[in-house]
């Protein structure tokens, strides 16, 4: 078996946990691959890897905040992850740093028993015609050219062809539920139990824009921002392409999900280290 770690870099906390995993982890006889930059951390340069290589790995284990979680989830594919937080409880990191080395021998050996379980949680992605961005686990944002005056558009949105929205404004924003406490929830969006399957389509700063809308999960979402220089796309807040004005983008579903691997995060407990 073959197990990845990444840490969250320049966190010794992180590096530190890493290091006592994959000791407690060779004991067992699993092959332990470590990020790149952990590896060097920890002087064992022989066992790094770049993250994009991880998706050959059986398990992968990522230790740090939500934004580690979601740089391993870009890269892992279908390859299950267990979250580790650091002490704060979050939306992706269900396992605190004192149960990580249970947590990770529970999953290891599951695995060798054939009964790895995981819950796969969707991502969505945004596609014009030629092209399809990056697979996103919080939101896509459609928008002008910059957020604030001057920097917004003629925005349109459709729902399987029906207009839903249209008029001035900065952008919009389409949310899957684990998304929903991210950027949606500082638009003023509404929060989505991961238990919902829907996406949220929320308008940011629109002069008579509509309220935030969920959609089931399998609904065609389209935006177009028009009577701008250029529109841009970005995918959790990382990936950012420029496009055309007036070019239709297209937000649904993406054909991978995420998959997650050990206890699920208590939705009501991690709510509580938002305020």
């Amino acid at each position: 078996m073959e197990v990845g770690i990444v840490a969250q870099r320049d966190n010794e906390r992180a590096a530190s946990l890493a290091r006592t995993l994959g000791e407690r982890l060779g004991e067992s006889d699993v092959t332990v691959r470590f990020d790149a930059t952990t590896a060097a951390t920890l002087g064992r340069a022989d066992a790094g890897r770049p993250v994009d290589t991880f998706d050959a790995c059986d398990l992968v284990v990522s230790i740090g905040g939500d934004g580690t979680f979601l740089f391993t989830a870009r890269e892992a594919n279908r390859t299950p992850i267990l979250g580790v937080n650091l002490g704060e409880v979050g939306f992706l990191n269900a396992v605190g740093p004192d149960e990580a080395e249970a947590a990770v021998q529970r999953e290891v050996d599951a695995y060798r028993r054939g009964e790895l379980t995981v819950q796969e949680v969707p991502r969505i992605a945004a596609r014009t015609d030629g092209w399809r961005g990056e697979p996103a686990m919080n939101e896509v944002v459609v928008q002008g050219p910059r957020r604030g005056r001057g920097g917004g558009g003629q925005i349109e949105v459709r729902v399987d062809g029906s207009t839903y929205g249209a008029g001035p404004g900065d952008g919009v924003l389409v949310a899957t539920p684990t998304g929903s406490t991210a950027y949606n929830l500082s638009e003023r969006g509404p929060l989505v139990h991961p238990d919902v399957g829907g996406l949220v389509i929320n308008e940011m700063a629109a002069r008579d824009g509509m309220p935030p809308l969920i959609v089931p999960l399998d609904r065609d979402v389209t935006v177009t921002v028009s009577g701008v220089e250029y529109a841009v796309v970005v995918s959790d807040g990382r990936a950012r392409r420029e496009i055309d004005a007036g070019t239709t983008v297209h937000v649904g579903l993406a054909d991978q999900p995420v998959r997650l691997a050990g206890p699920a995060a208590d939705f009501f407990e991690a709510l509580g280290k938002l305020d």
